[in-house]
Parts: C-alpha cells; structure tokens; sequence
C-alpha cells in the first residue's frame, strides 16, 4: 500500500474528512485529495503532521524526502478505550494539579475514549456557546471534551485555561501570531483575548463528544 492509500485509511478509520484533516495539519483539502489519490508528495513536515494526527509510523531505510517510494507508513495498533471522570468546572483546576486528593466518587460519572489522557485524564461539559460555529469543529453547549492536564502549548490547539485575574476557567483555542498570545473562541460574537502570563493552562482537549443525539 501506498502512502496515499495509507493516509486515506488512516483517516477513514478516525472518521475525519478531508477537511477536518487539513485543518489539523494546517493545509487545504485538495493538497490532501491530490496525496491519498499518489498525484503529489508532501513534505516531510507536512508528512509529520499528518502522522501524528493520524497516529501513524513511519519506518523507512533512507532519509525522509517529499514521499516517494522509499517511505512506508504503518498503522499503528488501535489503542484500546480507557475511561475518564467527567468533572464540574468548578473541579477542574483541583482536579488537573492534585488528582490524588480526589477519590472515583467525586466524579460524575466516568466516559470511555481511545484518545491518550494521560493518568490524570478527565471530562467536562461545554458550558454556553463561546466555541460554536458553522465550521468544523464546533462544540456546541452540552458536548463533552476530554483534557489532558500538562500538555504542551501547540499554536491553533484546544486548551481549558484559568485567567488568574478572575479566577475564571475557561475553554478556548491557544493562538500565536507575530509574537502575541490569545486566547481565540470559535463564536465570532465572542472576544478574542491577549494573554501575557495572565493565565493558567489546565490542559489540552484530545477528544470530544456531542450528546443528546
């Protein structure tokens, strides 16, 4: 098989489509189209990219170019669901810096998922519609999203932060651009906001589910 037809069922079988992909490696659908279909390569950070969106290997006996032959890509083994406590809000903070003075009856009740949480993973319920829009993705109130606590800062991803101005928590996506910070919902009737060491990150969102469907 190859790296196109590996990429197309990689992403088949996350459910994601073209443009849901492209969003998370930072191209465009038809850059995607064109490499699952063998028309182009892709560079090799684009390559990247899309592996890890993807939870895909890369094994290869020569130094990794633009995807030609001498590249092969592997499925990784599925991971298989562990589950996490849904939380309030107002846990979440508690909950992400000392997990241990909490014990599985403090949790609401507990939701499975195969994405990686790490050890002290958990569930929250959006709450009003700061991240709700027309596009993809959207999380609209009520739909659940899984945090990972410490998680790196990646530019354009989903964090649960706490201003420590207010002592609010609350979700938004982590942007950089020329050297400023903010804190960017998805509504546009909401506030973009600039950050300057003013906030906590509690942690990144890995998955998230809709409800009442």
């Amino acid at each position: 098989m190859d790296i196109g037809q590996s990429i197309r069922k990689a992403r088949k079988a996350k459910g994601l489509t073209l443009e849901a992909l492209a969003n998370q490696v930072d191209t465009d659908t038809g850059n995607l189209s064109r490499l699952e279909r063998g028309l182009q390569g892709a560079s090799q950070e684009l390559l990247k990219k899309i592996m890890a969106a993807l939870d895909m290997t890369i094994g290869h006996s020569q130094p990794l170019d633009d995807g030609h032959s001498n590249v092969q890509m592997a499925l990784q083994p599925n991971r298989a669901p562990k589950e996490y406590p849904l939380i309030s809000w107002v846990n979440a903070g508690s909950w992400a810096e000392s997990p241990e003075n909490f014990q599985p009856g403090d949790a609401d009740e507990w939701i499975s998922s195969t994405e990686n949480a790490g050890d002290h993973g958990f569930w929250l319920d959006v709450k009003g519609d700061s991240m709700t829009c027309f596009g993809n993705p959207s999380f609209p109130e009520g739909s659940r999203i899984l945090i990972r606590p410490e998680s790196d800062l990646v530019s354009g991803k989903y964090y649960v932060v706490r201003l420590l101005d207010s002592g609010e928590q609350t979700f938004k996506q982590y942007v950089e651009d020329a050297g400023h910070k903010y804190l960017r919902p998805l509504n546009p009737n909401y506030r973009t906001i600039e950050i300057n060491g003013n906030c906590h990150f509690i942690g990144r969102v890995v998955d998230a589910k809709m409800t009442g469907l």
